[in-house]
């Protein structure tokens, strides 16, 4: 890993999970770790109820926007995190994937994406620790 790691947090519409982690590991890491976020399907805007619960939990996350996965995001990260993406998500050689199986927080209201914030932040502590 160079000195300062990259994470790229995929899911399918870039709306809430991925958009949740980005916001969990800026919070956590600041500056330490370059983070991105993409979608294979990026939606119109991100979820409301995950935004919401973010706010309760003191991180803004009002000013991300759903943005497309590219290739070149996937090479330029060192760690590739997906959330449900499937097969869209492009592999290099010599990149660390991880999968997190994680609820679909889409459609649902903001009690119910509380828990998925909770286990994500858990997911994003121990990456930290781990780079």
């Amino acid at each position: 890993m160079p000195d300062k790691p990259s994470v790229l947090f995929v899911c399918v519409h870039n709306a809430s999970r991925s958009q949740m982690a980005a916001g969990w590991l800026t919070h956590l890491a600041g500056d330490r770790i370059e983070v991105r976020s993409a979608g294979s399907e990026p939606a119109e805007r991100v979820n409301p109820a995950a935004v919401e619960a973010m706010r309760e939990v003191g991180i803004d996350i009002t000013a991300a926007h759903p943005k497309v996965l590219t290739a070149d995001a996937v090479e330029a990260s060192d760690v590739v995190i997906t959330m449900g993406c499937g097969d869209a998500c492009p592999i290099f050689p010599g990149k660390r994937y991880e999968d997190w199986k994680l609820d679909d927080p889409a459609g649902q209201g903001t009690e119910a994406v509380r828990a998925i914030r909770d286990d994500i932040r858990a997911r994003v502590e121990k990456l930290i620790a781990q780079l």
